[in-house]
């Protein structure tokens, strides 16, 4: 089932059910995928952008959630906090298992081999495949000190 299938259920679901902040965050989702659809209009994409474009939208909008987590906590929100923590779950329910920092290294190896990348001018290209294959699967952020190190090293 495609991500944009999932989106449809998960409204159908959360209507029935009446789960009114999962429908919210899914609503949200679809109108974020429709504005980039439509900014993707004559493109290569025909108006609908990729799978790996959409698990991209999706980890931007978590890490937009978690940086708001951390204001509400600071400034003692404690229910808009927790609303952002539901928005960050599901959120995240819709994006594949996230690899973990063995599995992030190994991949990283594989492409520095793969591509022959020499050094940390390399950077670019080694971070460029690594977004192709592996978008909604790696945390890039966290990533990116880890094929600095790889090059360096």
């Amino acid at each position: 089932m495609s991500l944009r299938e999932e989106f449809t259920t998960a409204v159908k679901d959360a209507m029935k059910s009446g789960d009114k902040p999962r429908l919210s965050v899914v609503r949200m989702i679809q109108a974020g995928l429709k504005d980039r659809d439509i900014a993707a209009r004559g493109g290569e994409h025909d108006g609908k952008i990729p799978e790996s474009e959409i698990l991209s939208m999706l980890q931007k909008m978590i890490k937009q959630a978690q940086e708001t987590l951390e204001t509400a906590t600071k400034a003692g929100r404690a229910e808009m906090a927790e609303n952002t923590r539901a928005e960050i779950e599901t959120l995240s329910s819709f994006l594949p298992r996230q690899m973990d920092v063995s599995e992030t290294k190994a991949a990283i190896a594989a492409v520095v081999t793969e591509i022959g990348a020499a050094g940390v001018k390399d950077m670019g290209k080694v971070m460029a495949v690594l977004k192709e294959r592996f978008a909604g699967k790696m945390d890039f952020a966290k990533t990116s000190p880890l094929v600095k190190e790889a090059l360096s090293g």
